[in-house]
């Protein structure tokens, strides 16, 4: 919510080449309690006074000499580096309103003033713009946020990778397929899996010698997505010798809960025996 005193601090441009209209404004504003008003009586000035200050409300008259406000109005919109153009403007021509709104002025006000209807347009117009930097402020923060929650997650990733690494053989991970995606370590050659991609069916059909009723329990685990803590699996290499791996992994999901793969760590414990 925005509060009376945020409204009543908000910064205010008085844009018109008529002084009377300026000290006008100037009076109103200030008997409504305004206290960060300022104005000019010329508007080639108002792009380099914007991009300078960030008024939070420019009150624009629309005809002056030399430089209208539909002038000003393209330049601060080209200028703009936020979507919102915080101009109110100011004209005794009804046809002039329609044309200013499709300008980029979000509201206007009509000559002679009408003192009530000043005042209301102002302060609903000022409540809008502070709300609307809030979002924006909300929306930076939030960004910087994720940001860094995303980088503390890569850097406990890195350190967990390291840790798993010096605490086992070799850290692997699978795709949706069960093909390894990435390997830290001699899996390969542990495994009997040769330099080319495995299977598709994940079944590694390079290697020979496994155990088929533990591979058959490992896979039933993986296919119900499940983790799996020190599985013990066996092979029995070409010449006869048999080896023995302990292997733990658990499943990886996407933010939308779609199953990704595998990742782990792995053992082999044969000269543990």
């Amino acid at each position: 919510m925005i509060t009376e005193p945020e409204i009543r601090d908000a910064s205010i441009l008085i844009v018109d080449d008529q002084e009377p209209n300026i000290l006008l404004l100037e009076q109103l504003l200030g008997e409504a309690g305004y206290t960060r008003v300022t104005s000019t009586m010329k508007p080639e000035e108002v792009g380099a006074l914007y991009r300078e200050n960030r008024y939070d409300l420019i009150l624009l008259d629309l005809q002056m000499p030399g430089m209208d406000g539909f002038q000003v109005l393209a330049g601060l919109k080209a200028d703009a580096a936020e979507g919102y153009l915080p101009v109110l403007v100011i004209t005794a021509q009804p046809a002039h309103k329609l044309r200013a709104l499709q300008a980029g002025a979000k509201d206007f006000i009509s000559k002679p003033f009408d003192v009530t209807e000043v005042r209301t347009r102002i302060h609903n117009m000022l409540e809008v713009r502070l709300l609307y930097r809030k979002l924006e402020d909300y929306n930076r923060e939030l960004e910087q946020r994720v940001q860094e929650r995303t980088a503390e997650l890569r850097a406990s990733e890195a350190r967990y990778r390291s840790l798993t690494e010096l605490a086992s053989d070799w850290y692997w991970e699978q795709d949706e397929n069960m093909n390894f995606t990435r390997v830290s370590g001699p899996v390969r050659e542990m495994l009997g899996i040769r330099a080319d991609p495995p299977a598709q069916d994940g079944s590694d059909a390079q290697a020979t010698g496994w155990d088929e009723a533990e591979r058959a329990k490992l896979r039933e685990t993986i296919a119900a997505r499940q983790p799996f803590i020190d599985f013990v699996f066996t092979r029995v290499r070409a010449d006869g010798s048999r080896q023995r791996f302990r292997v733990s992994g658990e499943p990886m999901f996407s933010q939308s809960a779609r199953f990704t793969g595998y990742h782990g760590i792995g053992v082999e414990i044969t000269s543990k025996l």
